[in-house]
């Protein structure tokens, strides 16, 4: 591999460590505790991993002699930075335990256990990767792990390899799968331990436990950059309207996010937009609305900051979505049959007569984008769906509509863009590689302790380092039941912007200024090295959720 300056600078960064990981670590455990819902139906499901306490580690003075452990790690879904680091601090954390222990990478995903393709991490290989992003090192992918045929198959490599734990990092959906493997190898005492690490960029990953998920951090860094970019470029030639989607395909954090670090004109939030029950034409008449506001200053000019999953956020998009959800679902086959040129009059023939009428009226190109292939997990592919090109067009028919009854005087011309890829392997910030190698070392202090089913959770994160908490909690604990493929499925409950939550409110108390003022903030680049309060920072989010 060919090494950037920037990759041989960070691979020197030593990420810190809360104190209770930094030398013997002693095993607090809490009282039971129970799902976030549906409590009866999730102990039904994971008898063996269910009720079990919330872990925190704390500094002890007896040295415990630890046996060597094979530890396996996969990494799981989409790209988000830190996961390296995660590895990194599972690889110096069972190292510490027993020199002798190995680590081993399962490829691309958790495909590679079922396949048995995987890895040992040396040293070598584990030093070419510190600090930096992307996932390349092991690679990652979707597939599911739900059957027993696949469990089993895993078990097999497992035994092979003499593993006595796999860390699963990854969302919610990933995690969700940790918990039901974690509860089948618990069921059949074979005696394999399963971990599973908070990631996601979407950052909807999260509860009183689980401050952030990895990644958001350095992601909605690396967008507010590329927005405060753009925000100078609209401020400079003064003639475009930017509408600008940002991934969040379930909640609206990093729109938020990023909203709180650049200040642009508009900033829709899903979250809000379902509480207020308004329809597509609202949000498009709320846009215009601030358009003709600033056109009346004579600025022809501003930016818009729209989440991926807004579509699926507006309750008669949203009920619309879940009837296609369940109708693909049980007739994907005649559906894949039927000519692309005849496939909206079939969808709009067979949908209950309220829902036809509103895919009727989307736009041709948007209603394909609803019937596209479903991702693994059964969802609508909403990245799939050009929202920003939806909302930039409505609100320029919606203006002209004005302009011929005399209600806007000013011109109007848009430009579009998409910013999710973009953030998902950049470097990480300093807050994420300190925080994910602080998650890796206590994915291998649960695991000594004998811990399965657990997430690990480093908490209290907006202090230095050496009071961060670190533990884990019981993955059931954060379960719910939910719809999935048209049948009822345990999974993590999805954390969304909270309307009367500090980040949500210190938005909402500004965004009126902001839409009429020309208030744009350039953050600029992330910052490595520098004064802290400069490159040390977390998000905006986390500072506001976690002020006393």
């Amino acid at each position: 591999m060919t090494k950037s300056a920037l990759q041989i600078a960070r691979a020197a960064y030593q990420p810190k460590l809360p104190k209770a990981l930094r030398g013997a670590v002693k095993a607090s455990e809490g009282e039971p505790t129970q799902s976030v819902a549906d409590q009866h139906a999730i102990k039904e499901l994971f008898p063996n991993t269910y009720g079990m306490p919330i872990v925190k580690f704390v500094e002890s003075d007896q040295k415990v002699e630890y046996p060597a452990i094979n530890v396996g790690v996969i990494l799981s879904g989409g790209q988000a930075p830190g996961g390296h680091n995660v590895i990194s601090g599972i690889f110096d954390g069972v190292k510490k335990l027993n020199p002798d222990s190995k680590l081993y990478g399962f490829i691309l995903g958790p495909g590679g256990l079922v396949d048995h393709n995987y890895m040992e991490l040396t040293a070598d290989i584990i030093d070419e990767y510190r600090n930096t992003g992307g996932f390349d090192m092991i690679g990652s992918g979707r597939t599911k792990l739900e059957t027993t045929d696949q469990f089993e198959k895993g078990l097999k490599i497992i035994r092979e390899l003499g593993i006595k734990a796999i860390v699963i990092i990854g969302g919610d959906d990933s995690n969700t799968n940790a918990c039901v493997l974690a509860e089948y190898y618990a069921a059949k005492k074979y005696g394999v331990q399963v971990i599973g690490c908070p990631k996601t960029i979407d950052g909807d990953l999260k509860n009183e436990m689980i401050e952030t998920s990895f990644g958001f951090d350095t992601a909605c860094k690396v967008y507010s950059e590329v927005i405060g970019n753009i925000q100078r470029d609209c401020n400079s030639a003064r003639k475009y309207w930017h509408f600008i989607k940002l991934m969040g395909r379930s909640a609206s954090h990093i729109a938020l996010e990023c909203a709180l670090q650049v200040q642009p004109n508009v900033c829709i939030v899903s979250e809000e937009v379902e509480a207020k029950n308004m329809s597509l034409d609202d949000v498009v008449t709320y846009v215009a609305n601030s358009v003709a506001a600033r056109a009346a200053q004579g600025k022809n000019f501003g930016t818009v900051l729209i989440p991926e999953g807004l579509i699926e956020f507006i309750p008669a998009m949203k009920a619309l979505i879940s009837e296609l959800n369940d109708f693909l679902a049980s007739n994907a086959e005649e559906f894949s049959h039927i000519k692309k040129s005849h496939q909206r009059d079939y969808i709009i023939s067979k949908l209950s007569k309220v829902n036809a009428e509103i895919y009727a009226s989307l736009p041709e190109g948007v209603a394909r984008q609803l019937t596209l292939d479903r991702d693994p997990h059964g969802n609508v592919q909403v990245s799939l769906i050009e929202t920003e090109k939806l909302l930039a067009e409505m609100v320029g028919n919606k203006l002209a509509e004005w302009k011929e009854q005399g209600k806007f005087v000013g011109k109007f011309a848009s430009q579009v863009h998409f910013f999710g890829y973009e953030g998902r392997c950049a470097a990480p910030s300093n807050y994420d590689a300190d925080y994910c190698y602080s998650l890796g070392y206590a994915a291998s202090a649960l695991i000594a302790n004998g811990k399965t089913g657990y997430m690990s959770s480093i908490r209290n994160t907006t202090a230095p380092a050496d009071q961060w908490i670190a533990g884990g909690v019981p993955i059931t604990m954060m379960m719910n039941m939910e719809k999935r493929h048209g049948e009822m499925k345990p999974v993590i409950q999805k954390a969304l912007v909270k309307l009367d939550g500090k980040p949500f409110q210190a938005f909402a108390a500004k965004r009126d200024e902001w839409a009429i003022n020309t208030d744009y903030v350039y953050p600029g680049p992330i910052q490595y090295f520098g004064p802290t309060e400069v490159c040390d920072q977390p998000t905006k989010t986390l500072q506001l959720e976690q002020s006393k």
